[in-house]
């Protein structure tokens, strides 16, 4: 197998995730730069990490490093155009969330990845954790029976100070509010599990926060294969959980955590006075326990690049929650149904959550 070289574009709060998780292939890959505006910042973590050389400016560090994957974990509204100056330079890019903030944007990255033949893959670690998965191949192989009524919560707490730092609290800079930044791990996972959406019907409210974007948002929402689900996500709660529920024919299975999860936090019911034990033990057949993290998910994408392939949570898997997320504001800021597919080129909501484009004087 090849070794790859990687950069980190970003030194915010969450590098010491990536770097760890780096490290934790360290006979696939060399971390060989990394890159940030803040001069003393970018030098002492590099000096921490033993990261060989280290950058102010991305357009330097593509030119001398050359790197096969780079990790972008900039604020929000910078991750398009780097994501496409990465492609462009030859390298794959590993994403943080959201990936961009728009369907306008996310086309402009599918664009990049075949004039150049990469790809960029989202942070979306949640997917990675055998529990999901093990859910997953029930639903796929119909173990469960149909899917028919679900539940996903992102009930977390974030204060006025949190909301301090300039590029938070803005349509332009974090695309919204904890719909887009806090529940859009959760939301990922749920629509991969429940399949494909159809329909969406949603409130957003900002009742105790001093930002543009909403604090809270709720959605009803019709699947396809015809279940109907509820959506939530909050900046409001202080008894801070993260909850997610799916009812099938022949039983119910629930996650309660918080910013992650292993196989303790699922649990598996059956429908009262009913036998189902070929449901229990499919269910109890998962005997892994491994927890969505970056780790798990670089791993799957180093495989891709290994392979040549387009890594998992790109493309078509990717777009899907940004659709989603779009189509659920337009829906709060109308007050009316959004099916998926009504969000093209001539909808305002196609390049903004906002739905407001604003054209320079």
């Amino acid at each position: 197998m090849k070794k790859y070289r990687i950069a980190i574009v970003g030194a915010g709060g969450i590098v010491g995730a990536h770097i760890a998780a780096i490290a934790s292939h360290a006979d696939r890959v060399e971390l060989v730069a990394l890159v940030d505006i803040d001069q003393n910042r970018v030098e002492q973590i590099c000096h921490e990490n033993r990261i060989p050389n280290a950058y102010t400016s991305v357009s330097e560090m593509l030119e001398r490093e050359r790197p096969d994957l780079v990790h972008v974990i900039t604020p929000s509204a910078t991750h398009t155009s780097l994501s496409i100056q990465c492609l462009k330079a030859g390298a794959w890019v590993f994403c943080e969330k959201p990936l961009c903030g728009s369907l306008a944007e996310f086309d402009a990255i599918t664009r990049a990845e075949a004039e150049t033949g990469r790809y960029v893959s989202t942070v979306f670690q949640w997917r990675f954790g055998s529990a999901g998965k093990h859910l997953k191949k029930l639903i796929d192989t119909g173990a469960l029976g149909k899917p028919l009524v679900g539940v996903c919560n992102t009930l977390w707490y974030r204060t006025q100070d949190y909301y301090g730092l300039a590029w938070r609290g803005t349509y332009q800079d974090a695309f919204g509010g904890p719909t887009v930044t806090l529940g859009i791990h959760l939301m990922d996972l749920f629509l991969w599990l429940m399949g494909d959406w159809e329909e969406i019907r949603a409130m957003t409210g900002t009742l105790d926060r001093d930002i543009e974007v909403e604090d809270v948002s709720m959605a009803l929402v019709r699947f396809a294969n015809g279940a109907m689900t509820t959506v939530t996500n909050s900046a409001l709660s202080p008894r801070q959980e993260s909850y997610m529920r799916f009812d099938f024919q022949k039983a119910s299975v629930e996650c309660t955590t918080l910013y992650r999860y292993n196989n303790e936090h699922w649990k598996i019911s059956l429908p009262p006075h009913v036998d189902e034990p070929d449901t229990l033990a499919q269910w109890e057949a998962l005997t892994e326990d491994v927890q969505g993290s970056h780790e798990q998910q670089l791993r799957e994408l180093l495989d891709s690049m290994d392979a040549g392939q387009r890594p998992f949570v790109s493309g078509s898997e990717a777009r899907r929650i940004i659709e989603f997320i779009s189509c659920l504001y337009k829906s709060a800021k109308t007050g009316l149904p959004v099916k998926r597919g009504d969000l093209t080129a001539e909808d305002p909501f196609y390049f903004t959550n906002k739905g407001i484009v604003e054209v320079p004087a």
